[in-house]
């Protein structure tokens, strides 16, 4: 059994434990990053990078590197009108910001991005095909993890661990933190789709008969998202390939000369939708941040952009008394009560739309509002046309953004610290 140390241990190399790790090697704290995995290469995580992130990886030197990776840009979302036109009811280019939209980028790119500029830090150590598979504890306390990579076992000694394993946590379990659970009536099923004549993306789903499909345009292909009920994956599974293609030619008819590159059911992954909240994000020496703290449901994509902001959050508050071994439950507890106001709006504004989309369309009915109402909602938005820009705010900024700390801050391109931390 191999027997190392570091000052903070963080579980999960995603786009929180990456933000994390590397503004706090940047503040002079020895960060130890652990993923299980091989690599970043994984389909259908989080893809939307929203302006509150854009602005962060400004601020730590790497927009210019970002702007430059194939990616689509949302800048308005719209509803369709029974005569043909549509409305936009979120209008991003209204934000005073420097990236007034949501940027689409395959989640492996973004990562691999950050993985290159920790390079540059000598506080930071990024260990691959390392999985945490334990918690090391001291009566209440958690000292570390416990680990197994190529080699065998190993024990990994921290001053801090912080859990950003995602929604299955392990960490979490292991401590003990409670859970609070709020009902989620659907799963979801990704597949990808080429790129067609005809066939776009559109951002209220196609529904026929209850089955329900919204389509993402991505660079060359369209991200499918298939919207079933809670734990219904195996039984729909059984009806086989054939009748999953027709829902889809049904529901898509424009997607219908393309169906054949769905070979299999491998081809369709299932994301098991939860929306819960840690009572209590810590235990001594133990901190759960992003979905590990909170798991969100896709609704509104945000999940990733609130995981990183709760790492911002998370780097901002504690950098200091880690460096100087002063470290508290209470500034632990911190973060919990900085990032808390934010968690619970996003999941309001998501269990919300759970009702009023999800169900409706599940039990095969269209999610538009009425006529009376769109009408209104139409008169209203062309009446002010700078109340779009109200739910591109919630949406694309949230309730409090975050900025990177001073110390973390660097020039474009310029590895080098801007400031020199105390």
């Amino acid at each position: 059994m191999r027997n190392q140390s570091t000052t903070c241990a963080i579980i999960g190399g995603g786009p929180a434990g990456m933000v994390l790790g590397l503004l706090l090697a940047r503040q002079g704290v020895s960060v130890s990053v652990l993923e299980k995995h091989a690599d970043f290469l994984r389909d259908f995580r989080g893809d939307t990078v929203h302006p509150t992130t854009l602005q962060l990886l400004d601020e730590l030197g790497l927009g210019e590197r970002f702007a430059a990776l194939p990616q689509t840009r949302l800048e308005r979302l719209t509803l369709p009108l029974p005569d043909g036109g549509q409305v936009t009811i979120a209008d991003f280019s209204r934000l005073k910001l420097a990236h007034p939209y949501i940027a689409m980028v395959p989640q492996w790119d973004l990562l691999t991005l950050l993985a290159e500029a920790v390079r540059h830090e000598p506080a930071f150590t990024l260990r691959m095909s390392t999985e945490v598979v334990g918690l090391l504890q001291d009566g209440d306390r958690v000292t570390g993890v416990r680990y197994h990579d190529r080699d065998g076992f190993g024990d990994l000694r921290a001053d801090l661990t912080i859990a950003c394993d995602g929604r299955w946590s392990l960490a979490r379990q292991a401590a003990g933190l409670q859970v609070r659970e709020w009902p989620v009536n659907f799963d979801v099923w990704w597949f990808k789709l080429p790129a067609a004549p005809g066939l776009g993306g559109s951002l209220l789903p196609r529904i026929k008969d209850g089955k329900a499909f919204g389509l993402i345009p991505r660079e060359g292909y369209l991200q499918v998202a298939h919207f079933i009920p809670k734990g219904a994956d195996a039984r729909l599974r059984e009806r086989g390939l054939d009748a999953f293609r027709r829902e889809l030619a049904a529901a898509v008819p424009e997607a219908a000369g393309v169906l054949d590159t769905l070979a299999s059911f491998d081809d369709v992954q299932v994301l098991d939708v939860r929306l819960n909240r840690l009572r209590r994000w810590h235990r001594p020496g133990l901190l759960c941040i992003g979905d590990a703290a909170h798991a969100m449901s896709p609704a509104g994509g945000v999940g990733i952009n609130l995981a990183v902001q709760d790492a911002v959050a998370a780097a901002t508050l504690l950098a200091k008394p880690i460096r100087r071994h002063r470290l508290t439950d209470r500034d632990l507890d911190a973060v919990r009560r900085r990032r808390l106001l934010p968690t619970v709006v996003t999941q309001t504004m998501q269990r919300i739309m759970h009702r009023a989309l999800m169900r409706p369309m599940l039990g095969g009915t269209s999610p538009a509002p009425s006529k009376a109402l769109l009408a209104a909602l139409v008169k209203l938005i062309k009446a002010v046309p700078w109340l779009a820009g109200v739910p591109a705010r919630l949406i694309g900024v949230g309730i409090r953004p975050e900025h990177a700390p001073l110390l973390a801050r660097r020039a474009p391109e310029d590895p080098r610290p801007i400031h020199r931390a105390p």
